[in-house]
């Protein structure tokens, strides 16, 4: 059966996507714009191309492998780390067009946030302009939303809280902008931040956070954009500052020549586990035993995952740079006592494990978590610290042998919470607490992919229902789930609800469906 899914007995749906509207951006800008884009595009398209290149590779058997060693790994290069980024034990992140969010998340006393335009926001031009308007006025400081509850507005509160912008990855085009040619999304977003800002007034040099690499080749193509940029503004050539996260499983096995590529910007490593857990599916994909368990009985030490999170700073540390560990899913909430005292006690044990890994901090999404995260990492980073006895090529597929329980249950909760996400997608929200549990684009994709897995490989992986008995996902089996998880989502919706809210349900299920269908799992 083919890694694409195409089965003919599958109900197939159009997954028709909506009308881009056009940028409205000015001359100044697009004149700006222009030889970047013509310098800049062409690379990026050649560069997705030898991404879907790779992934073929990896279904017909050729799975992603460490390079060998070369004068890059085996020659004593390393970063000199700023002082204004040593201390990065939390970084909080959350999507750009939440103006509310941006300003708690600066005001929790984080030492590092991320303004995501990326997986925790919808990809429309609306989004994605209230995205860059806020992160322009956080990063002068003028951000300020009304707080309801006290009647009052609240702004931004003088810090050292490091700043970053996540644009988005070099899988993305944005259209609209030139006629009849798209231009690269990741090109776009930086442009448009580099253009607006006056890099005397800001408190720190400017900031990315790459996203979605493949491939140590790709950080080339960031090193030169940043370069251009700064060149054409007469600033020192390494003036712009990124931290890149590693959320691929080709670059898991290139992260040493990537962070060399990218040494005179990069600031640290990210391991960005959700999307990492999605591409490890996806490249194992035919391979029947990387069927993976229902998710949340996955432990977050599972080696798959402790494997990347041992290797990291053992890179990271013998080059001076930051590693940074992943999002904990499980989300705070100040109405349920029991689901807070639960969810903080999963932070508290999780970031435990990254410092004991010597990761230098962690990732969050609520401003009360902050302190639990910075409390678990004993100091303000472990650059002087390496594992004692580190493996530099482990091995990054260890087999799941013993790992987590795979569940009719669990499928129906795939189901559930992509239906329930791709209708917070169509409501503008690119981030939804489902379930106490924070979904993005991320972990949408990983549902997706995993519901797609127990269908190719019904033949050959028991899937169990309460009793033990094993259901054969079929085909028809998950056209029959989707159905009965949408009439369950239909009869909760309040009777006093938007009238809307039913059809917009009924169209997330169609499009839910349809994208693990048409084995659309690329992180779009």
């Amino acid at each position: 059966m083919p890694a694409t899914l195409a089965i003919s007995d599958f109900r197939r749906q159009s997954t028709e996507e909506r009308q881009p509207r056009k940028p409205d951006v000015s001359a100044a800008f697009v004149e700006f714009f222009l030889p970047l884009h013509q310098r800049f595009t062409p690379w990026q398209q050649a560069l997705a191309l030898h991404r879907k290149q790779a992934l073929a590779a990896a279904h017909a058997g050729r799975l992603p492998q460490h390079l060998r060693p070369c004068s890059i790994t085996e020659s004593p290069w390393r970063v000199e780390l700023p002082k204004w980024c040593e201390d990065q034990r939390n970084q909080m992140t959350g999507p750009a067009d939440d103006a509310e969010l941006c300003v708690k998340m600066l005001n929790s006393g984080a030492p590092g946030v991320m303004l995501d335009l990326e997986d925790s926001m919808v990809n429309e031009w609306d989004h994605q302009k209230t995205g860059v308007d806020n992160i322009l006025a956080c990063l002068r400081g003028t951000l300020d939303y009304h707080d309801k509850k006290r009647d009052r507005t609240v702004g931004i509160k003088p810090s050292s809280t490091v700043i970053f912008t996540r644009p988005r990855g070099l899988h993305l085009s944005q259209a609209g902008l030139l006629q009849d040619e798209l231009v690269s999304a990741s090109l776009f977003d930086v442009a448009r931040i580099f253009f607006e800002i006056e890099p005397d007034a800001l408190k720190h040099p400017l900031c990315f956070y790459i996203t979605k690499s493949e491939s140590a080749e790709e950080a080339l193509w960031w090193r030169d954009l940043f370069q251009t940029l700064a060149r054409g503004r007469g600033l020192p050539h390494d003036y712009i500052k990124c931290m890149a996260l590693v959320e691929s499983h080709p670059l898991a096995h290139q992260m040493e020549e990537f962070a060399y590529h990218l040494r005179e910007h990069l600031l640290g490593l990210n391991l960005g586990r959700w999307d990492y857990m999605a591409s490890l599916i996806h490249f194992n994909l035919p391979d029947a035993e990387w069927v993976l368990p229902d998710r949340n009985t996955i432990p977050h030490n599972v080696p798959f995952f402790q494997n990347l999170r041992e290797l990291m700073p053992e890179i990271c540390h013998k080059r001076g740079l930051l590693a940074i560990g992943g999002m904990t899913a499980l989300y705070p909430s100040r109405e349920d006592a029991d689901l807070n005292a639960r969810a903080l006690a999963v932070l508290q044990k999780d970031k435990k494990n990254e410092a004991d890994c010597l990761m230098d901090g962690a990732w969050t999404g609520h401003p009360d978590q902050n302190q639990i995260a910075v409390d678990q990492f004993p100091y303000p980073n472990q650059l002087s610290e390496r594992p004692k006895s580190a493996e530099r090529y482990p091995d990054l597929r260890p087999k799941l042998d013993g790992v987590g329980q795979r569940t009719l249950t669990g499928t129906r909760a795939a189901i559930r919470t992509v239906i329930r996400y791709r209708n917070g997608v169509l409501n503008g929200k690119g981030a939804s607490l489902l379930d106490g549990y924070m979904e993005d684009l991320a972990t949408d994709r990983i549902y997706r992919l995993m519901i797609a897995q127990r269908v190719m490989h019904r033949d050959k992986v028991p899937i169990v229902d309460e009793s033990g008995d094993a259901i054969t996902h079929t085909p028809q089996l998950i056209s029959q789930l989707f159905d009965e998880e949408l009439d369950r989502l239909l009869r909760e919706l309040p009777t006093n609800g938007s009238p809307d809210a039913a059809h917009k349900l009924r169209r997330a299920r169609q499009l839910s469906e349809a994208m693990i269908v048409n084995g659309e799992f690329d992180p779009v």
